[in-house]
């Protein structure tokens, strides 16, 4: 049987077999997409560089000597790689547990095709047992919290938890804002509850990733990778 890494070490190859040569791409964070740019690492002299989504990714990129490029300087990206805390048939996913979700849907929006991989356990029919990632200004973290309280339903309670970093220090994404991580949805229909939340005064960003879907998800199980469009 195989474990979970492997299954994602799988994905994270699969992926080689989507990345144009000569080409910028756009590579996101978390786990899987560590094992992936460890595997972009044996075929940097096959494309130009990369945009990062986070301050992590651009350390682990610029160690194996791949080229990072500033977002504004590229006209466009063939390809962006990244994973996902949840993602359902559609290709909506939740993102954001690394707290890198700004980032990443800005370059997954200059992206001609966002590649999602991942592995079998996050594969789910409906969103939301993964807490909900929603970026916030600091100064409306309390307003925020009481406007996604009111999400709450007469079959659950929506309860929005600041994420905290080691030393009881309130977690800091790499733009300076707080993480609010909402716990108790379940989310129906993702593409109005991501806009929804978006226009709350005081989010930047919420980790619902269904206006810009993944177009393939490369799906390490353990009979192999299945590739789902």
């Amino acid at each position: 049987m195989l474990t979970q890494d492997q299954m994602k070490l799988a994905a994270a190859k699969k992926a080689l077999e989507f990345i144009p040569e000569n080409a910028v791409i756009g590579v996101g964070t978390g786990s899987t997409v560590n094992l992936f740019i460890d595997q972009l690492g044996t075929i940097k002299h096959l494309i130009q560089g990369a945009v990062s989504s986070s301050e992590a990714t651009t350390e682990r990129l610029k160690a194996l000597g791949i080229p990072v490029l500033d977002l504004a300087l590229v006209d466009e990206l063939p390809v962006y790689v990244d994973g996902a805390d949840e993602i359902n048939h559609y290709l909506h996913m939740v993102k954001g547990g690394g707290g890198a979700l700004t980032r990443e849907k800005i370059v997954a929006a200059v992206a001609k095709e966002y590649i999602c991989i991942a592995d079998e356990t996050k594969y789910v029919t409906v969103l939301g047992e993964f807490p909900l990632p929603v970026e916030v200004v600091p100064m409306a973290r309390s307003y925020v919290a009481r406007q996604l309280e009111r999400l709450s339903t007469s079959g659950s309670r929506v309860h929005p938890e600041l994420r905290m970093a080691a030393g009881d220090k309130v977690f800091l994404t790499d733009n300076g804002n707080y993480i609010l991580d909402v716990h108790g949805l379940q989310i129906a229909e993702p593409v109005s509850l991501e806009s929804k939340i978006n226009q709350i005064a005081g989010v930047v960003t919420n980790g619902l990733f269904a206006q810009r879907r993944a177009d393939v998800l490369l799906l390490g199980t353990q009979s192999g990778v299945e590739v789902k469009r």
